[in-house]
């Protein structure tokens, strides 16, 4: 879930999950009316739509808590809670939402959820007295909330999978630098890091949703996911600034690569034309020359404030490699013991990537 959405609904989705999370007092309260065999309708919204769609029962207008929760569970109809899970607002309602809206569901508990929340846009939880099932509903999605411990063990299958692909990043990008070095870089070269690159951020991105539903449980795994993912989105986004032809964004050209399918992604021309390049297959061939952003950015010290006014004096990495200390302290900010530092960390660059390269 999740993978296949738009970026407005991963967003909903994922504020969703966060107030569900292990450790909020929320979670609690639908913990505690799993463990009671209960069930319950939960509508977290108070908004216009959802009241009028509200029918009988009680008001409760008292401060939120997870047991008020699992005691108001015990009596039919839904529950209506605050936007901000602060106040639990009404109790015992009967909901009226639209018969016409479509529902996949077969259960009445479980057909009113789905119909309230493509009704009003609120989150609507739903638990099967049976079966133990919480059903998380918000506008068109629905999610099956899942026990901790398959989280864990889908998050550090994530992990694993990660670390894998960020060593194959690791391996690629050396590989361009020391073509960047070399002056013999190609489409075919930046399109293979740029695909790694973007690997590597969606398997991130699928830990971090992981991470939220872990709440509380979730703390180690952000730990090892921001040890592997340090430099990452920085990197990427500096092969963009490097190859990206000058008049297109970079940044909205790396957001584009972030929307293509997985299919897409793995076709070096949809890529290619992201990055700006149009062409059949030959176009892969042709040579690139880098700007610099990439490698000045893995110099120690060096701001990118720096590193933007350096490309803006020497336009490209080869007149940079080239530039002598006396050109470079006459960049702005830079001044002679940082020129020298910067021929330093280039020359010590080239001959890592370079040794890489060829053993």
């Amino acid at each position: 879930m999740g993978k296949n959405l738009s970026k407005k609904k991963e967003d909903i989705f994922l504020k969703a999950l966060r107030k569900i999370a292990p450790g909020t007092e929320l979670r609690n309260g639908l913990d505690l009316i799993i463990s009671g065999r209960t069930g319950a309708l939960i509508v977290i919204g108070d908004n216009e739509e959802v009241l009028q769609i509200c029918n009988g029962g009680f008001g409760i207008n008292a401060p939120f808590s997870s047991h008020r929760l699992f005691e108001l569970a015990k009596m039919d109809g839904a529950i209506i809670i605050d936007e901000n899970v602060k106040k639990i607002l009404l109790a015992n309602v009967h909901l009226v939402p639209d018969p016409s809206l479509p529902t996949s569901e077969t259960g009445m508990r479980h057909r009113t959820a789905e119909r309230v929340a493509r009704q009003t846009k609120s989150l609507v939880i739903s638990i099967s007295q049976k079966r133990d099932v919480v059903s998380v509903y918000i506008d068109d999605i629905k999610y099956i909330l899942e026990d901790i411990d398959v989280i864990l063990s889908k998050a550090n299958q994530a992990l694993q999978t990660l670390e894998k692909y960020r060593t194959r990043l690791e391996q690629v990008s050396s590989n361009l630098s020391a073509l960047e070095f070399e002056n013999l870089v190609t489409l075919a070269d930046v399109v293979n890091v740029a695909q790694r690159g973007e690997m590597v951020e969606r398997v991130a991105r699928e830990i971090e949703r992981y991470i939220i539903e872990l709440g509380s449980e979730g703390r180690l795994i952000q730990m090892q996911l921001d040890e592997l993912m340090a430099g990452v989105e920085e990197g990427n986004l500096m092969l963009f600034k490097d190859y990206v032809p000058e008049k297109l964004d970079p940044s909205r050209r790396k957001v584009q690569l972030a929307r293509l399918t997985s299919d897409q992604l793995l076709d070096p021309l949809e890529v290619a034309q992201v990055l700006g390049y149009k062409g059949d297959l030959t176009i892969l061939e042709q040579p690139l020359l880098s700007r610099g952003y990439r490698l000045l950015r893995k110099i120690p010290r060096l701001p990118l404030s720096v590193v933007n006014k350096i490309v803006d004096r020497f336009h490209d990495l080869k007149h940079v490699l080239e530039a002598s200390v006396s050109e470079l302290d006459d960049v702005e900010g830079v001044g002679e013991v940082r020129a020298k530092a910067i021929q330093e960390g280039l020359r010590k660059l080239k001959e890592y990537n370079l040794m890489e390269k060829y053993l």
